[in-house]
């Protein structure tokens, strides 16, 4: 009840500061319809008949980008809520202040970022309600518990790596390499876009070693073709050993810089 209570009051910080400005909600899903429209119209230029890799999904090219942009949301959100935050908690000067209460380190780095995927959820949601009403794509199918169990991996995966990036923060300030690293190699290589099988094989492999590109596959499958969770057991196990991996590790590295900011006497600087 008490890890409970702390979680509540991170997501409630959060939301009264987002909500006193109204006018970012407005704007952010009047942004969503267009982004919706602006693929939906380029998607009429294209042959999706001839499109061999997106029929493999049952539809055509927009609602396979459609997946793709609602929920590839979720990298954006972890690659840059962690190390946002923490940023935005040493300006402040709250960031020493949280460390030294009874809280554990794990239970600090979840709820300062909690409130984001919320947000992005709702936006995948909207996402997918103009695609449906505007644009009448067909998800008359989807499997919801397979969907969101895949999500739930997807969140706690890119969650890992988004930790790991926050932490060059805590002790570079700048420069982090990994958010660079994985921020643009994942719009191509994993599918966002366009399917990965079109990519030469030489390329391809760079598409195994990220969590979105299992993840994107396993939510079109799931959503557009209803795919059960027996069907979908390939992209879970990966996205699991992802999560089993990335977890614990990011964790003990975001402790570790912890340490050596502490000792450096850097940690509330920015």
């Amino acid at each position: 009840m008490v890890y409970l209570s702390k979680v509540t009051a991170f997501i409630r910080k959060e939301f009264l500061i987002q909500s006193s400005y109204w006018m970012a909600f407005i704007f952010s899903w009047l942004g969503i319809l267009i982004s919706a429209a602006t693929f939906y119209f380029i998607s009429k230029l294209l042959n999706s008949e001839n499109m061999i890799s997106v029929k493999a999904y049952g539809a055509g090219y927009f609602p396979y980008v459609l997946i793709g942009i609602a929920f590839s949301g979720y990298f954006s959100t972890a690659m840059h809520t962690f190390s946002g935050n923490i940023r935005s908690e040493q300006i402040t000067g709250t960031l020493e202040a949280m460390l030294v209460t009874p809280t554990r380190l794990s239970t600090i780095i979840i709820s300062l970022s909690l409130w984001d995927f919320i947000f992005t959820s709702i936006n995948a949601v909207i996402y997918l309600f103009f695609g449906a009403v505007f644009f009448k794509v067909d998800f008359t199918q989807m499997n919801i518990i397979a969907s969101l169990l895949i999500l739930t991996l997807t969140v706690i995966s890119l969650s890992g790596i988004g930790i790991i990036s926050a932490s060059f923060i805590i002790v570079f300030k700048k420069g982090d390499p990994v958010s660079w690293l994985v921020t643009i190699s994942s719009g191509f290589f994993s599918g966002v876009f366009f399917p990965v099988e079109v990519l030469p094989k030489y390329l391809r492999v760079f598409s195994y070693f990220l969590p979105l590109t299992y993840s994107l596959k396993g939510l079109r499958h799931a959503i557009l073709q209803g795919y059960s969770i027996g069907m979908l057991l390939p992209e879970i196990a990966v996205l699991f050993a992802f999560c089993i991996i990335l977890t614990p590790l990011s964790i003990k590295i975001f402790g570790y810089a912890l340490r050596c900011a502490k000792i450096s006497g850097s940690l509330t600087h920015y």
